[in-house]
């Protein structure tokens, strides 16, 4: 793999109190990379440092074919949290603004963004009408719009859609699939089911150390069990007991009326469970195979 991005050894101190701790990772283009974490996990503080809005206290970061100090702004765009706008301007004006501040020309400016409005959606009605009058989900669009006007080769957006209703959120995560075509994205989240709707790679971060990294499909693969869920139309008390009896069956637990079973192997508990209903007539109304989310593998790195 070609690195976009080489990390080494990050770290970021307030004095004596470390928030990013000795942190190194890499990944190359056009991949979408979820930074994971708790709240106060240093994801925030991380991508600040990436953005060169904070300056490490050691390590290093280094771009694929950067030269010796030379100015990375070229290479990001960054979209904060908590974006503001001038609320006065259109969104097309906004974009020209923004488009002048880095550096493109008069018409370069108004040419990409009014390419950038059809890209993220915004229609030319919209793009003309005072941000002010802007929904949740337009002003992050447009958010991410300035953040890759001088097309960056990679995005850094810092919890993208944790303020967004359900239509915003929607909105913006298909965006990012779009995105991903054209450049690298790191984004940061503590929602894990959008980290595991779009994201090709994780970081997970957790007290200012990664503590664990990879492709979606590798962590999957390393620390996801498979679960099987059984309702059954009587007390499911009943039935646990004999069901934990069974060798292929490792572990047992009861939520909500459901009954959910951890397997030492999967195709044998399957077969035993369902050949001992069937034998005493359970009264069965759902049987159903689970992987575990993405919420709970993470949940099973940070308390190991």
């Amino acid at each position: 793999m070609v690195a976009l991005l080489t990390v080494e050894k990050l770290t970021k101190k307030y004095g004596t109190k470390t928030i990013v701790d000795q942190i190194s990772f890499k990944f190359g283009h056009h991949k979408c990379v979820a930074l994971i974490g708790p709240n106060g996990a240093g994801k925030t503080t991380t991508l600040r440092t990436l953005a060169g809005l904070l300056r490490p206290t050691e390590g290093t970061i280094q771009f694929e074919s950067q030269a010796k100090n030379q100015d990375i702004r070229s290479w990001i765009g960054y979209l904060p949290q908590y974006p503001s706008f001038h609320s006065w301007m259109t969104g097309k004006e906004f974009l020209t603004y923004s488009g002048r501040l880095a550096k493109l020309t008069k018409i370069e400016a108004a040419t990409r963004a009014i390419e950038l409005l059809k890209v993220v959606g915004i229609s030319e009605e919209a793009s003309n009408e005072r941000i002010s009058r802007y929904s949740g989900g337009m002003k992050q669009r447009l958010g991410i719009a300035q953040a890759i006007i001088h097309k960056p080769k990679l995005l850094i957006l810092d919890e993208p859609v944790a303020s967004l209703d359900p239509i915003g959120r929607r909105e913006v995560l298909v965006l990012m699939e779009q995105l991903k075509q054209e450049m690298t994205i790191l984004f940061s989240t503590h929602i894990l089911n959008d980290a595991e709707e779009v994201s090709d790679e994780l970081l997970l971060l957790n007290k200012g150390k990664i503590i664990e990294s990879g492709s979606l499909q590798d962590l999957q693969k390393k620390y996801q069990t498979t679960v099987i869920k059984l309702e059954i139309d009587d007390s499911v008390d009943i039935y646990q007991e004999k069901i934990n009896a069974l060798e292929s069956v490792a572990n047992t637990k009861i939520e909500r009326g459901a009954l959910f079973i951890s397997t030492v192997d999967l195709k044998i508990a399957r077969e035993e469970i369902l050949t001992l209903a069937a034998k005493e007539h359970w009264p069965i109304t759902t049987f159903s195979i689970n992987r575990a989310s993405l919420e709970d593998m993470f949940m099973r790195v940070v308390n190991n």
